[in-house]
């Protein structure tokens, strides 16, 4: 006997389907012979294209046809091409008001309250720096710190951090790429995971401490402390005096104790990252529904990589709560559109090798299955890279595609947890902000099993999405609640820390 291949149509209006299975030429599937070999997560025609019309999946256009195709073609980079095409953004034609569970019915998690109504999942001192040169002093005072055994003393501390980064000086002291490092910075200091903040300087930087400090109204106290290396005497010299700064911090640090708080204090940063073809279909959907949950329960979740819904953002405007919200996106993707033809580039160079082989094909592709991690509720805000998030509900951030420089953006705005889905197997992990790893197929799940948290490929075998978006909720109430996520065992985190970089570099 032979197994017959299980494959997907995701829409009726679709005219491809996708392969659970490989699909070996001369198999029936969908009622068409497949002419080739169809690997897992790749598609293939059922139905004749010809040159110039759409190729649709999920019922939405994820490219044109380059060369005619035929039913039982595998369809590809060989023959589908991205084009650009007018989309309806129906703006907030079908938002709707949520069904916010009272506070009293909310679930809860064990978190730290901060000041201002905040709540944090973990309680770090972060050793943030304002340009790259002191980069390196930074890393020894942490190193020192974890050397020296003093945290032993502190147990609610979760560790001492240095979050450094290549930039803060050789570029313009006014406009874009300068707000977005100052609103960065501000922001990583003002995570409600981050308890205290030591921020070291050279001194002679673009990027100067006290116009930070001027800008922002901040004044130094017990939980923000400033140095620069040229004041405080050289290198030897500022790890000492860090390290004792750190040292008057960690009391006051370890008293802020967990304790109950509605999961209404939860900001989910969404990211995706080696995406596959099951992405769409798998973990991006079941997060999708875990969104769902945590919104209904009051809280916030915020969609990001701006490329990576490119093609997929009428599906978002479409949910927003006003035309303003909607048409503040779509003004984001013409500025993206602008960006990359100013480069010399296109919206479809995102994709990866990677992507391609796991069975993606297009920019369109990829966004429609990247955007199901929003889930189904009204889209509340959208905000610029590194913004403060201060709507609950869903909402959007514009960041670029790529996973470092788009979580540091949301971390930056104020997400205190993260979900991030992979099907390839992306190697990443987030500090302040833990990060949680979803599979999107079993196979990748059980060969990269210490990298990850939740495996979603069993959907492809049957758990309903329902059922998979419940179990992602509950371990993210875990998370928030101190259980440690495969990237924090493993130490991911120190190196994920990039601002986005925007302008010449002088």
């Amino acid at each position: 006997m032979t197994t017959q291949p299980r494959f997907i149509r995701l829409a009726a209006a679709d005219n491809v389907v996708v392969a659970v299975d490989m699909i070996d030429a001369g198999k029936r599937v969908d009622g068409v012979t497949a002419a080739a070999r169809v690997m897992k997560g790749h598609k293939m025609a059922t139905k004749p294209v010809a040159v110039g019309e759409p190729i649709v999946k999920y019922g939405q256009i994820i490219g044109f046809a380059s060369v005619p195709i035929a039913a039982g073609d595998w369809v590809h980079t060989h023959n589908c091409a991205f084009a650009a095409f007018e989309r309806d953004y129906a703006f907030a034609a079908d938002a709707r008001p949520e069904d916010v569970l009272p506070l009293a019915e909310r679930a809860t998690f064990q978190g730290f309250r901060r000041d201002k109504g905040r709540a944090g999942t973990r309680n770090y001192i972060a050793i943030l720096t304002s340009v790259n040169c002191s980069a390196s002093v930074a890393r020894f005072m942490a190193e020192a710190v974890n050397r020296s055994g003093m945290l032993a003393e502190f147990p609610n501390v979760d560790g001492v951090i240095s979050l450094v980064h290549g930039t803060g000086c050789g570029l313009a002291g006014e406009g874009l790429g300068y707000e977005i490092l100052e609103r960065t910075i501000w922001g990583y200091a003002t995570n409600p995971n981050v308890s205290a903040v030591l921020l070291v300087g050279l001194g002679c930087e673009v990027f100067q401490i006290p116009r930070l400090m001027k800008d922002y109204g901040i004044e130094p106290g017990p939980r923000f402390q400033t140095m620069t290396i040229q004041e405080t005497g050289g290198t030897a010299k500022t790890i000492e005096a860090g390290v004792a700064r750190i040292r008057e911090m960690l009391p006051l640090v370890n008293a802020t104790k967990r304790e109950t708080l509605p999961a209404s204090e939860l900001c989910l940063a969404l990211q995706c990252g080696g995406s596959d073809g099951y992405s769409g279909i798998t973990a991006n959907p079941a997060l999708g529904k875990a969104v769902d949950i945590l919104v209904r329960h009051g809280g916030t979740a915020v969609l990001s990589e701006t490329p990576e819904i490119y093609g997929a953002e009428h599906l978002l405007t479409r949910r927003a709560e006003s035309r303003a919200v909607g048409e503040k996106l779509v003004d984001i993707i013409h500025w993206w559109e602008g960006y990359t033809a100013k480069h010399e580039g296109s919206m479809d160079n995102n994709p990866s090798p990677g992507n391609k082989a796991g069975g993606l094909t297009t920019i369109l592709e990829k966004s429609l299955g990247a955007a199901a991690k929003g889930g189904s509720t009204t889209l509340r805000g959208v905000y610029h890279y590194a913004e403060k998030i201060d709507r609950n509900g869903f909402v959007y951030m514009d960041t670029p595609g790529y996973d470092p420089v788009a979580a540091t953006g949301q971390v930056a705005g104020g997400c205190n947890v993260l979900c991030f889905t992979t099907g390839r197997g992306s190697a990443y992990g987030c500090k302040p902000t833990p990060s949680i790893k979803l599979a999107t197929n079993s196979d990748i799940y059980a060969r990269m099993i210490d990298d990850m948290d939740i495996n979603c490929g069993d959907v492809l075998d049957g758990v309903s999405l329902e059922e998979k978006g419940q179990a992602i909720f509950d371990l993210i109430l875990r998370t928030a609640s101190g259980e440690k996520t495969t990237s924090e065992r493993l130490g991911y985190g120190d190196n994920e820390f990039v601002p986005w970089q925007i302008g010449a570099t002088m």
